[in-house]
């Protein structure tokens, strides 16, 4: 009769466990349908309510199968609760430590993070040069720092770090053997910023891609050109490298005047009057003067003019130049020639013509 009794309720336990395990899948089910369907017209208040609802009723329907099975919950959080309360008690100063620690960590890496970015914002001689080795502190101290924090955290939890420490370099070994690439790069990147290859701020060319570094980091270095396009190098990629930011630019530019004109006399008025664009742009550093003649082409004497300016600066230079020596040549009245085309016919053939024209006035 008892044993009838057992298995009976066992039974009805089963059904009623089932029936609320069913019953709760199919909650989600269409929660999961009605959500997908109406998604983007439901506000975020209702969906977070439904979430929040369906969290209920599972955690009550939880509740339920523990009751129907006459799990004593009581018990159950009173001995947690106990257990906690002695894990707690041994692990105060652990965790007291820990917080600590990682407080500290958290300190050194925003001093180094305020402290370093100010590095560079002052203009100086080595202005660029201060900010690319500022850039690469702050990356390296922060794995530095991470590091250093796990490991004195799991020492502190009693955990051995003597062969965490032998099996990093272990890891460092494996990963030089089959990530040689990585490896390569990060040694470019070193000597880059420490052989002062290039900065942040300078102007370079790499594999015919021009623009200026944005930033450095011991795998990568961004480049913007111009037009805004990003490229993005991995140092042991930068080869053929030229840096337009180590010395001053020189704006160059080439004109002709015509056969006719006197040379020394068109040189020695630009000489005079080309040294005057220098009060009115600042990116000249040295005055603009005429070299001298440097062809002989078919219609014309070609010259050329330079100006000494800042990095990068002498583009707009060269077209201001371009528009001021066209302006006195035309004042002075010195002939800028263009190309011209002149047909010289042999003399049999022009009496003849002149001939068939005399016969034809005759006619």
């Amino acid at each position: 009769m008892y044993n009838l009794v057992f298995l009976s309720t066992i039974a009805l336990n089963s059904i009623f466990t089932a029936i609320i395990i069913f019953s709760m899948i199919a909650i989600l089910i269409v929660e999961r349908i009605f959500l997908k369907k109406s998604e983007d017209t439901l506000k975020k208040g209702i969906i977070i309510l439904i979430y929040s609802v369906t969290f209920l009723l599972l955690g009550l329907a939880i509740l339920g199968i523990l009751y129907i099975w006459d799990f004593d919950l009581n018990t159950y959080f009173l001995t947690i609760y106990d257990q906690g309360t002695i894990i707690l008690v041994d692990s105060v100063g652990k965790l007291v430590s820990s917080a600590i620690i990682i407080f500290i960590s958290m300190l050194i890496l925003k001093i180094s993070k305020i402290t370093l970015k100010r590095v560079g914002l002052k203009e100086s001689v080595n202005q660029r040069r201060k900010r690319t080795v500022a850039r690469v502190t702050r990356s390296i101290t922060k794995y530095v720092v991470g590091i250093l924090t796990i490991l004195i955290v799991l020492s502190v939890w009693g955990v051995n770090v003597a062969p965490a420490i032998a099996g990093l370099g272990i890891l460092g070994l494996v990963i030089g053997l089959g990530a040689q690439k990585f490896i390569n790069d990060l040694i470019s990147g070193f000597f880059i910023v420490f052989e002062h290859h290039f900065d942040v701020g300078d102007k370079i060319e790499v594999q015919g891609f021009k623009g200026e570094v944005i930033d450095i980091g011991l795998k990568t270095t961004k480049i913007r050109n111009w037009k805004n396009e990003i490229k993005i190098l991995s140092n042991g990629e930068i080869n053929n490298l030229i840096n337009f930011s180590k010395e001053f630019s020189i704006a160059v530019v080439e004109f002709g005047i015509a056969y006719s004109e006197d040379v020394q006399s068109t040189i020695d008025l630009l000489n005079r009057e080309l040294p005057l664009m220098r009060n009115e742009f600042s990116e000249i550093v040295e005055d603009p003067k005429v070299l001298g003649v440097v062809n002989l082409s078919n219609s014309s004497v070609d010259m050329r003019a330079i100006a000494k300016t800042l990095n990068e600066q002498h583009y707009a230079i060269e077209r201001e130049m371009r528009k001021r020596i066209k302006k006195i040549l035309d004042s002075n009245g010195i002939e800028i020639p263009f190309p011209q085309v002149v047909v010289h016919q042999p003399k049999v053939k022009i009496e003849k013509e002149k001939a068939t024209e005399t016969e034809s006035d005759i006619e």
